[in-house]
């Protein structure tokens, strides 16, 4: 793997690397070709402890192997320059080199505030027999539009379909200050994972009359918290009642928009909601990634067969948490 390519995905690994700029390989490589070696050995130095060293990445770390060629990666920028070895990168390197591949990894996604989000997830997009064991692009875009509109969740409560580990509900619960928020998720293994996340980042589940998930015990810090619960719902089969039940004033959903099964399933969600109050009815915004256009253009045609209008939301602005830029994600706002 190239050093751009490889920067770009320790970025996405290794939030605290934000502090130093984000600064890509190629202009470290200048700095280090044009800095006195001590400034050179300081620079290094630093990129390592704000990122294999920082201590969110030793209690929760990403995988061995991003980890080794993040390192390796670094330790040939260090040898280009003529320098006196590093010890402390070597050091760093040496315990990773043996080190196991796990099925499970962490991922850490810092916060403007400086908090972070930390999630248990899969190495593979497949596990289990689910996708929902890994956070996908669209969930990332749903979290950044959500922090630059904080009043439409403020004091509200949330109900998110297709919930998976949990990123987009995490990052509403701690910059907008919902009321209540409903992760919800039919796949068992899901259910668990999203239930150890919630309690990994600090947060209490409320006890449930709804069929919900139950995890391990919290860890974290204390947090003024909504109320937050995690409800096993299947869109073929969920009532009507069990939806309104809910009283839901936001509903959101996460690429979510991938089967033309799944997509139908979806749409009869959506349209238990229509027979809700005329000052009842939530809004309700769907955030996907259009991989196929058929799919998508099919999405959209089930929803005027169904009767539910939608219109684009206008893309925000901030790209907080560097994913890779994925300009065919859009973010729908449905109303039925």
């Amino acid at each position: 793997m190239a050093g751009p390519e490889l920067g770009l995905l320790f970025q996405r690994r290794f939030l605290a690397v934000r502090r130093l700029r984000g600064m890509p390989w190629a202009e470290l490589e200048q700095q280090l070709t044009a800095a006195p070696q001590r400034s050179q050995s300081s620079l290094l130095l630093d990129i390592l402890h704000q990122t294999v060293l920082h201590p969110l990445c030793v209690r929760f770390p990403p995988p061995a192997s991003y980890r080794r060629r993040f390192l390796t990666e670094l330790i040939k920028k260090h040898e280009s320059t003529a320098a006196d070895p590093l010890d402390e990168l070597y050091d760093a390197l040496a315990p990773i080199l043996n080190e196991e591949e796990s099925t499970r990894c962490y991922k850490s996604y810092l916060l403007p505030s400086g908090e972070a989000v930390t999630l248990s997830e899969s190495v593979a997009i497949i596990s289990q027999g689910t996708t929902g064991l890994i956070t996908w692009d669209a969930a990332l875009h749903l979290a950044e539009w959500a922090m630059e509109n904080p009043k439409v969740f403020t004091n509200r409560t949330v109900l998110e379909l297709g919930s998976g580990v949990g990123f987009t509900g995490l990052v509403i619960c701690k910059t907008c200050n919902p009321k209540t928020y409903v992760f919800s998720d039919c796949h068992h293994s899901v259910l668990k994972q999203l239930t150890e996340n919630i309690r990994l980042n600090g947060f209490t589940l409320e006890p449930e009359t709804t069929n919900a998930a139950q995890g391990q015990e919290a860890e974290g810090q204390e947090h003024q918290q909504p109320k937050l619960l995690v409800a096993e719902l299947d869109w073929g089969s969920v009532t009507e009642q069990q939806l309104l039940a809910l009283h839901a004033d936001v509903v959101i959903a996460a690429d979510v928009v991938y089967d033309p099964e799944v997509t139908l399933a979806l749409i009869g969600v959506l349209q238990k909601f229509s027979t809700s109050r005329a000052d009842r009815k939530p809004e309700i915004y769907v955030a996907l990634t259009v991989r196929n256009a058929d799919t998508y253009h099919v999405f959209q045609a089930e929803l005027d067969k169904a009767g539910i209008r939608w219109q684009i939301i206008p893309a925000h602005s901030s790209n907080i948490f560097l994913h890779d830029t994925q300009p065919n994600v859009t973010v729908l706002q449905l109303l039925v």
